[in-house]
């Protein structure tokens, strides 16, 4: 498959807050110990103490430049992908870097990108065709989500499913034409706007007029209408990304799907035939860690070498909105 935009992964790092087995807030919520596990697919997830975005975000970012024998002075951009944030104002790219250890000495540009669970996959998109050799030869993408703390402890589908994370990936301008971005595509499905949201807190419902309320200002999600909304438009969107490709989804060598649920993901492979052991995934251990899921999987199929270059690559998934979205890369 021919290579659009020449862009290589040079490296990434990670950064996990306190590891909290899904029997303690079991045991916290009053919801039978097992239920976590059996219904939402998590055994453990990581959720913060003192962290906050912009801390997990430059330590990932950190380990990322570590790992690539590089410093902030190489980067030319720095784009937070995600769905929460430290401050309404200003934008999280810009708290991110101030939390860097060299933030004063170096200029970097910082861009918000923000399609809730699928930032990364956008904010891929928008690096790669930016990157150019030029004015952009080094883009850094992190993502950093604190998602527990804006969970309804009533509500056992969602208190039980989310977990805390940070990833950064640095991308560079790739001469050699080897790697890089095949194709990138998003849709949304407006039907589907309200099927997750957290209503509280912006202009509609501003907190002057509309002070803290448990159930407005949480995180809700219909599930059931999000699952079927899902399984009906995946495969629409499917036919739509590989229309003008000449492969089809089974030609792909590893597939990271956003960690969206047990059921989503149970959905996702079911509705195509794939190779064993395709469909790589951290649901168990990490829960919906919302933008950190794709990229989080990624860090460690890179890690561990599961992943090499030359492969076909799909990172794709669903978010609020409601979107579905991918890029086909070859690493």
């Amino acid at each position: 498959m021919k290579v659009n935009n020449p862009v290589r992964i040079v490296a990434a790092g990670k950064y996990l807050p306190q590891k909290v087995d899904s029997a303690i807030l079991e045991a916290k919520y009053d919801i039978p110990i097992g239920w976590a596990e059996k219904n939402s697919g998590v055994k453990s997830r990581h959720m913060v103490t003192f962290e906050s975005n912009a801390y997990m975000g430059a330590r990932a970012i950190e380990k990322a430049l570590e790992k690539a024998g590089m410093k902030m002075k190489d980067i030319d951009l720095l784009i937070s992908a995600g769905a929460t944030y430290d401050y309404p104002l200003p934008n999280q790219a810009s708290v991110t870097k101030s939390e860097l250890k060299d933030a004063g000495d170096y200029h970097v540009a910082t861009l918000d990108i923000d399609t809730t669970c699928l930032s990364f996959v956008s904010a891929f998109e928008v690096a790669a065709k930016m990157l150019d050799g030029k004015q952009y030869k080094n883009i850094i993408i992190v993502c950093s989500e604190v998602s527990t703390k804006g969970l309804n402890p009533n509500s056992r589908e969602t208190a039980t499913l989310f977990g805390d994370a940070a990833v950064a990936v640095i991308l560079q301008y790739d001469e050699s034409g080897v790697s890089g971005l095949i194709k990138g595509g998003l849709r949304t499905y407006s039907e589907g706007v309200e099927h997750t949201i957290i209503k509280g807190g912006g202009n509609k419902y501003f907190f002057k007029d509309h002070p803290y309320n448990q159930d407005l200002h949480s995180f809700h999600m219909n599930g059931i209408k999000l699952l079927k909304l899902a399984k009906k438009k995946i495969p629409e969107f499917m036919d739509w990304f590989f229309q003008d490709l000449n492969a089809t989804i089974q030609d792909v060598d590893i597939i990271i799907p956003h960690q969206a649920s047990k059921t989503g993901l149970i959905i996702f492979t079911n509705l195509y035939t794939l190779r064993e052991d395709v469909v790589k995934g951290n649901l168990v251990d990490h829960g919906n860690c919302i933008s950190a899921s794709i990229p989080l999987v990624l860090h460690d199929l890179i890690d561990s070498g599961e992943i090499k270059r030359g492969d076909i690559c799909m990172l794709t998934g669903t978010s609020a909105g409601f979107s579905i979205g991918g890029v086909l890369i070859k690493y």
